[in-house]
């Protein structure tokens, strides 16, 4: 819910034409306070893979959703996040080779068809390199949730330290980029600093760290699911602080897309009960 922010907080707070340096913003700092405040650095194998992993989760997927998120209008890019879900399910199959499930599959289905009934609206605009963005966004988060599933987390270490090694990775591979391409706004106000603040801070670290610490213990689809709440959360936050409406097909959306989300849940519950052995009784 919290990334569900990140929408309002990139079109209303931060400079625009900067997508690179927004990500820099989000990842780096909030990484590096992860590791001092932890305390633990990756050992053995896990400075590559926390590398691969911050790449695809952090160092790829932020300035992507930047991108996406100022040359599409919010609905577009929160429906094209959406299929997140659905990439998943797929890639479940291929790369931890999970049984194929269709009811996950539908669920993703109907919670893109729930998203965009909400977000989309008739003059929404389509922009080949925001849908790109978007869809390339949505890939390489989908990519990075798999391997962080198939990869597990060391033992001994915490999710904040897991969290802040994939964002120090990704914004250290953001860096050079950066500099090279956009460098520093020429203009940081107050608005932009407090939205560079709360992406970072809350939306980087705080989000990450939760999100890690789930993933480990949840079913991997039922935790893309949970994505579906990002899009729901910016429309609402379109209607309560941008003064949008929300007409009766928005309000159909909203009930399939949350329909969709406790679906996948319960069938992943379902499935985790089943899965565990019986013990004889005495």
């Amino acid at each position: 819910m919290v990334w569900g922010t990140t929408y309002v907080a990139t079109t209303e707070f931060l400079p625009a034409g900067h997508p690179l340096f927004a990500g820099l913003a989000r990842a780096l700092p909030a990484g590096l306070l992860a590791i001092v405040i932890a305390r633990v650095l990756p050992r053995r194998d896990w400075w590559w893979k926390s590398a691969v992993l911050g790449f695809l989760n952090i160092g790829l997927f932020f300035p992507l959703l930047f991108v996406a998120a100022e040359r599409l209008p919010g609905g577009v890019a929160a429906t094209l996040g959406a299929t997140q879900p659905i990439l998943v399910a797929v890639l479940a199959v291929l790369v931890l080779r999970e049984r194929f499930s269709p009811w996950s599959l539908g669920s993703g289905i109907v919670g893109v068809v729930g998203v965009a009934f909400v977000v989309l609206g008739p003059a929404a605009r389509l922009d080949v390199v925001g849908v790109v963005a978007g869809l390339a966004s949505a890939l390489g988060m989908a990519f990075g949730v798999i391997l962080t599933k198939r990869w597990g987390r060391p033992e001994g270490v915490g999710p904040l330290a897991f969290a802040g090694w994939q964002l120090t990775a990704g914004g250290l591979l953001i860096l050079l980029p950066t500099i090279l391409i956009e460098g520093v706004p020429d203009r940081l106000d107050a608005p932009a600093i407090g939205g560079y603040l709360w992406l970072g801070l809350i939306g980087g670290l705080l989000a990450y760290t939760l999100w890690f610490n789930g993933l480990k213990t949840l079913p991997v689809v039922a935790t893309a699911l949970l994505g579906l709440l990002s899009p729901l959360m910016a429309a609402t936050l379109g209607a309560i602080v941008l003064g949008q409406t929300l007409a009766p097909i928005q309000l159909i959306g909203f009930a399939l897309a949350l329909t969709a989300l406790s679906a996948g849940q319960l069938h992943s519950t379902i499935l985790g009960r089943k899965s565990v052995p019986q013990l004889p009784v005495a």
